[in-house]
Parts: structure tokens; C-alpha cells; sequence
């Protein structure tokens, strides 16, 4: 698997349940969130922007999409988590498994990132970005067409402790006609 198949597998409405450990304050945190996840052409705006603040060639973007979540979680029942934000995959020229990942808001800190990302041989999508106050180490893995994994690490800046722990499983949505194509194939 490269980049293009994984962001093409990714393409949709998931359903997520994350369990969080605050390593830091030992507290437990459950969230439940519906992720969209949908395709961008380079050329949209956004895209183009988030290439010409990070200094990068638009011609290098491939596969760029918009992620946008919300959900609610167990610790603030009041609290509704939510957001949005561009993903641009800029492979090496050589290897469309490895490159680099441009985000319009970063996961360990709300800013602009850019983090490193390969895919091993099993299709295990690895990224690690570095922030100024913590870094952070992302898995993300298919058990099935329509089930994703997702494992997280927030670790202090220098890389040596770990913050924040969690694993999320993600089912996707179906619309009727999909579920109709599954149950048509079994």
C-alpha cells in the first residue's frame, strides 16, 4: 500500500470510539466522535495555501483531504469536541510510501505541522511530527475495508516521555446502497 490507496481507503464517514490514558494527571478518558473524511483536488484553496505557508511546491501535493470530526466525551459531557482540518501527503519523488504529511492543524498542538510519515510492508500507516512543546506518534491500520485502527503516543518534546496514550477503533459508515453492494457479495 501506498499513500494514494491509503487516503483513497480512508475516503468517508467513520464512526470512532477512543480510549484515552492522561499519563500525566492518571486520568481515563472515553470519546465517541464521527470523523468525515473527504478528497480534496490540489487545486482548492486551502490546499494551495497550506503548501505556500509550509514552502511547498504544490506540485509536489498528492492525495490532498479535508478531515473533520466531533464528538463528545466522557471527562466534560458538555463539552462538544470538534474541528477540521487539511492533510496534504507530499510522498518522495522516489517512494510514494514515505514523505512528508502537511496538516492545517497539528494533533499534539492546534497549529500548522508537517510530520514524517511511512508505510510499512503490512499497510500500517506511521507518522511522527514534532511540536514545539511535545511530539507526537501515530499508527493507523486496516483490520477490514471498513475497520481502521488507531493508536496515538503524545511524548515530551525531547522524545523520552510519554504524555498521552490512546487507541481508537473506527468503523465505517455505510450508506444504504453500500450495505446493500456488502450484503449483495457475501
Amino acid at each position: 500500500m501506498d499513500v494514494v490507496e491509503f487516503v483513497e481507503r480512508s475516503i468517508g464517514r467513520w464512526r470512532s470510539q477512543r480510549s484515552g490514558h492522561n499519563l500525566a494527571f492518571s486520568h481515563f478518558e472515553e470519546v465517541r466522535s464521527t470523523i468525515d473524511i473527504v478528497s480534496l483536488p490540489t487545486n482548492a484553496p486551502e490546499v494551495i495555501e497550506l503548501c505556500k505557508s509550509s514552502g511547498v511546491d504544490i506540485a509536489q501535493a498528492i492525495s490532498p483531504f479535508q478531515m473533520s470530526w466531533q464528538g463528545e466525551s466522557d471527562w466534560d459531557e458538555n463539552e462538544i469536541l470538534e474541528g477540521s482540518c487539511v492533510l496534504v501527503p507530499i510522498p518522495d519523488q522516489d517512494n510514494l510510501k514515505k514523505g512528508k504529511l502537511l496538516r492545517s492543524q497539528g494533533y499534539a498542538e492546534t497549529i500548522p505541522a508537517a510530520g514524517e510519515y511511512y508505510i510499512t510492508e503490512d499497510g500500517t500507516f506511521i507518522l511522527h511530527t514534532e511540536y514545539d512543546r511535545a511530539a507526537a506518534e501515530e499508527k493507523i491500520w486496516f483490520g477490514t475495508p471498513n475497520l481502521r485502527f488507531r493508536v496515538s503516543l503524545i511524548k515530551t518534546s525531547d522524545g523520552n516521555g510519554v504524555l498521552t496514550a490512546s487507541f481508537s477503533s473506527e468503523i465505517r459508515s455505510l450508506s444504504t446502497e453500500e450495505k446493500e453492494l456488502v450484503e449483495s457479495s457475501k
